[in-house]
């Protein structure tokens, strides 16, 4: 804002702006709005699975969780790098190490397709709860298109039916 120096000696050269430039605005909105579209789609995990459907309300998440899926041909993808189901539970553990101490454990989230077999999935489910891993829990798609969603994973022994309301992964 400019200052008039005349103190009220004839026409001052300097008149306060009154207006306002938005055009460095719109260009810096515009940037980001191009960065957001171009970076949103490789947010998701990139192996792709059909997902089974189901009527389960989605999990409040706190930090991201680990995904692990199973493809159509039944190889095993931690995150989007494919592991031999030898050696998920070593690299699971050491994504465990690198948390910092006293950090709640991440969720496990397991995707599998559905033309896989069912015993491929509990397979590895079972390898990670063996690794001693608690908070595992199986993805399925809702089927009005909205986002996959956590279905808890049953106990040994206990019903296959998910309770009522809202599903939190059971502890194995």
């Amino acid at each position: 804002m400019a200052v008039s120096l005349n103190a009220g000696r004839g026409r001052s050269r300097y008149r306060p702006m009154a207006e306002i430039n938005v055009t460095p605005l719109v260009d810096v909105m515009l940037v980001l709005l191009i960065i957001f579209m171009v970076a949103a789609p490789l947010m998701t995990v990139g192996v792709p699975v059909d997902l089974p459907k189901t009527q389960a309300s989605a999990l409040n998440q706190d930090n991201e969780p680990i995904t692990i899926t199973v493809n159509p041909e039944g190889k095993i993808f931690l995150q989007e790098t494919e592991v031999p189901i030898e050696n998920l539970v070593a690299q699971l553990q050491a994504i465990a190490r690198e948390q910092p101490e006293g950090a709640p454990e991440r969720r496990i989230f397991v995707r599998g397709d559905k033309a896989i077999s069912y015993g491929r999935v509990m397979e590895v489910m079972g390898t990670i709860s063996s690794g001693g891993f608690s908070k595992v829990a199986l993805l399925a798609e809702q089927p009005a298109g909205r986002p996959a969603t956590a279905v808890p994973a049953a106990r040994p022994g206990a019903p296959a039916t998910p309770p009522a309301g809202r599903p939190q992964p059971a502890p194995r």
